[in-house]
């Protein structure tokens, strides 16, 4: 198959997601081609990969860059130049709707994949997202979302059922040059007595809720336990006092080198959240062989099987959090059991997306023959 990945953002993780989806099935065998700004995180892509920068977008919202007609034309021609058996669109920009009705025009098929179906009303576009998601998916041939609650919610809306598929979120965040690097990795795994929170610091990600469980948590010297937050932004926004002294904080741009290094060493994964749809950091966790802590929230508890793989607790309850740190961060060899147990679970999941999507690119491929054998015909 030729497929054709179309992500006009320069969102670094979007583009984490597109990488994976884009590398996987390059490794595959697929004629892969990516169709993306020239301000896009490039190294995430494997050269098997052919790029297309047609652009120079940076934003993925309703900026004055979306009036560029004439790049919006150019972006347009280099898809149909591309010839591909489908458009798989990755992530959200403002041509996307546009794009998708002139492609299909031309008898190319085309995927979306919706990462928030519902955003909170009260959010920065809130309104204007719900009633764009509701113009994909009804464009869209069709829907790709991570989460069972999300497929429930677009069904609900009377998407039909052939027309909506549901993944759990697996993506690194690691580059396409690291790939197949990590044949020792179970040999580079340790349990050490902390729990990690990795990504950038944003209020939905709980930081106050965190910050406060580690305050919590119990000062006797014999317990080791302690928290290390890795990741940019404004820690003052979420913190005014003096910190904990259970915390670590390493506030800057964490590098991949550097990424694996604390997934490798860490006791677990912490997903203290008070607003989420779902989070790939559950499985970059699983794929390291660390367990995770995640709140119920979105399609967070979905991804954990409860005292296996991990555990849900309740989002902005420091109380539940800290005890739950507590239970677990001083038992190395229960650590080590879920962990083993959230890579199989990684695994599992792996094969049937790749299994799930082919199945999808290949029906949508068919129809693509399908309408030109027709059009031949007539």
């Amino acid at each position: 198959m030729r497929i054709c990945y179309t992500l006009l953002s320069s969102s670094f993780e979007m583009h984490q997601y597109t990488a994976d989806l884009a590398n996987q099935m390059a490794l595959d065998g697929h004629a892969v081609h990516l169709v993306t700004s020239s301000c896009a995180p490039l190294d995430r892509y494997i050269p098997a990969v052919i790029v297309h920068t047609p652009v120079d977008t940076t934003s993925a919202s309703f900026s004055v860059e979306g009036l560029k007609l004439a790049a919006l034309r150019k972006v347009k021609k280099t898809i149909v130049d591309v010839d591909p058996d489908l458009i798989h669109f990755s992530g959200p920009h403002i041509w996307n709707l546009s794009l998708m009705r002139k492609l299909k025009a031309c008898g190319l098929p085309v995927i979306h994949t919706l990462h928030t179906v519902d955003p909170p009303w009260r959010s920065g576009y809130g309104i204007i997202i719900r009633l764009w998601n509701r113009q994909v998916i009804r464009t869209a041939d069709h829907i790709l979302v991570h989460g069972q609650t999300f497929l429930q919610r677009l069904l609900d809306m009377g998407v039909a059922r052939e027309r909506v598929t549901s993944t759990p979120l697996l993506h690194l965040f690691i580059g396409g040059g690291w790939l197949g690097s990590f044949s020792d990795l179970a040999a580079s795994v340790e349990y050490q007595p902390w729990a990690l929170f990795f990504g950038r610091l944003k209020p939905y990600k709980g930081i106050e809720y965190l910050i406060s469980a580690c305050a919590m948590m119990k000062t006797d010297k014999a317990f080791p336990g302690r928290v290390i937050i890795a990741g940019f932004g404004d820690l003052a926004q979420y913190w005014g006092g003096s910190l904990p002294a259970r915390l670590e904080i390493h506030n800057s741009r964490i590098h991949d080198e550097e990424a694996m290094d604390l997934f490798c060493r860490c006791g677990l994964v912490v997903l203290p959240y008070i607003d989420a749809s779902q989070s790939a950091l559950i499985a970059a966790a699983y794929y390291f062989h660390k367990p995770v802590i995640v709140t119920r929230t979105g399609a967070l508890p979905e991804y954990v099987r409860e005292g296996e793989t991990g555990f849900v607790v309740e989002p902005d309850h420091p109380a539940a959090l800290a005890r739950c740190l507590e239970r677990v961060l001083d038992d190395p060899v229960r650590l080590e059991r879920m962990g083993a147990a959230g890579r199989a679970w990684y695994e599992i999941h792996r094969k049937e997306q790749e299994a799930v999507l082919q199945e999808i690119y290949t029906r949508l491929a068919r129809t693509k023959r399908t309408a030109l054998s027709a059009k031949s015909k007539g």
